[in-house]
């Protein structure tokens, strides 16, 4: 049920709240009259007097209870219970008690005066403090004056009378506390009910600012992991090959044979035709160029012959186990370590040989890049700044973005290995 809906019950009930005992006396009064040579025994004034002071009563609460409501903001609001303004307090006690005692008054002038008196059924619960003992106190005082005149009047004449008045005031009161009680569990079943939706819709709001807040953190992360990507790229191909540029290009400016020049110069022009197909294909997210057309064995063999020719570095390429397909995340990352492991053997390491090792082993595939130079202290490499040191921390994240590790061996004096692991991937 919609917001818009609950507001216009509510209305309608307050609506007949205020207007319904103005109608039920007025039909009362008809039926009285109508009935009065037969059935009313008392004088005509004591029934205008009472009905003046029942008007009386009626119009003062009327003024005040909708002087509360165009004063003060709307109760929060219970399912299943109406809040009339101004109620409860002592001024809805003092209304109460007022009307339900010219109620039993007028039974006695006219036992049909039963139609305006059971309206305290009705609104005994919204006018009374919200306690037990008043409601019923109030639902009994309402199912006496109805069991009087449902008995023929009050008060009884005779002893069939008396018993007719007891067991229709017990069934009344009856009737009256266990529909009573039997709506007021409803009203708190009701009550149970929103607070547990109020509730399931707050955490739904909660849930949908964190899922909000955790897209915001999943594109900051997908930027920051994209830009690492490029950093590592840029590293593995543009800075090697460029710093492969610079080496030809110094051999050519201290070279006074021509043929060395040229053969240099050539190498140049290919490292950097090299580095600017790999940069493109960075930027584009594709595998790299030696993987285009090659396993990744084949890949890495050519890769170990063209540093071995460049560098003059003695260098053997080795496969274990048995090969089977990767995926092209897996071939390009662990093409990338071994580039990078061999560019930092070419310009740290004075190494004379270098071994490099793909092992298929089971759920995972291992490669070793081991040198025989002078090796290094591990916990002196300096951070990573600006000049450098992009090396060992990108071949850490390669690796780890694919669940995998890669270890240091090395020691001054021992040579350096290094292993990355990664857990095999169907292609």
């Amino acid at each position: 049920m919609t917001t818009s809906t609950v507001t216009s019950v509510e209305e309608r009930r307050l609506q007949f709240f205020r207007w319904a005992p103005y109608g039920l006396l007025a039909v009362a009064t008809v039926l009285a009259l109508a009935a009065a040579d037969r059935i009313t025994p008392r004088p005509l004034a004591v029934l205008v007097a009472l009905l003046t002071a029942t008007l009386a009563v009626q119009l003062w609460w009327t003024r005040r209870e909708r002087a509360f409501a165009a004063s003060e903001p709307p109760a929060p609001d219970t399912p299943g219970l109406v809040r009339i303004p101004g109620a409860p307090g002592p001024a809805s006690v003092t209304y109460f008690v007022l009307r339900t005692a010219l109620g039993f008054a007028l039974t006695w002038v006219s036992p049909f005066y039963a139609v305006f008196a059971c309206i305290g059924y009705f609104d005994a619960v919204p006018l009374l403090p919200p306690r037990p003992a008043y409601a019923r106190a109030g639902l009994l005082a309402v199912a006496l004056t109805l069991g009087g005149s449902q008995s023929g009047g009050l008060p009884p004449r005779s002893a069939v009378q008396w018993a007719a008045f007891g067991g229709l005031f017990a069934l009344n009161a009856a009737l009256a506390l266990g529909l009573a009680h039997l709506g007021g569990r409803e009203i708190e079943r009701a009550a149970t009910l929103a607070r547990t939706n109020a509730r399931l819709e707050q955490a739904l709001t909660e849930n949908a600012a964190l899922q909000a807040q955790l897209l915001v953190q999943a594109r900051e992360a997908g930027v920051a992991d994209e830009r690492r990507r490029l950093a590592a790229e840029i590293h593995d191909t543009i800075a090697q090959g460029l710093t492969g540029v610079i080496a030809q290009l110094q051999v050519v400016s201290v070279t006074t044979d021509p043929e060395v020049a040229r053969v240099h110069l050539a190498r140049a022009a290919d490292l950097a035709r090299h580095s600017l197909g790999e940069a493109r294909r960075s930027v584009q997210n594709l595998s790299p160029v030696a993987l285009e057309h090659d396993t990744l064995p084949e890949a890495l063999k050519k890769t170990v012959a063209a540093w071995t020719e460049r560098t003059g570095i003695a260098a053997r390429f080795t496969v274990t186990g048995t090969e089977h397909p990767l995926h092209d995340e897996i071939a390009a990352t662990l093409l990338r370590i071994a580039q990078e492991a061999l560019a930092n053997a070419e310009r740290h390491s004075g190494a004379a040989r270098a071994g490099v090792t793909l092992s298929y082993m089971g759920d995972e595939i291992t490669l070793d890049v081991r040198d025989d130079g002078h090796g290094f202290d591990p916990a002196a490499v300096p951070a990573r700044s600006r000049a450098g040191g992009f090396g060992l921390d990108g071949m850490r994240a390669r690796a780890e973005r694919l669940a995998g590790t890669v270890t240091v061996e090395t020691a001054p004096g021992e040579g350096t290995a290094v292993c990355a692991r990664v857990p095999l991937g169907t292609p």
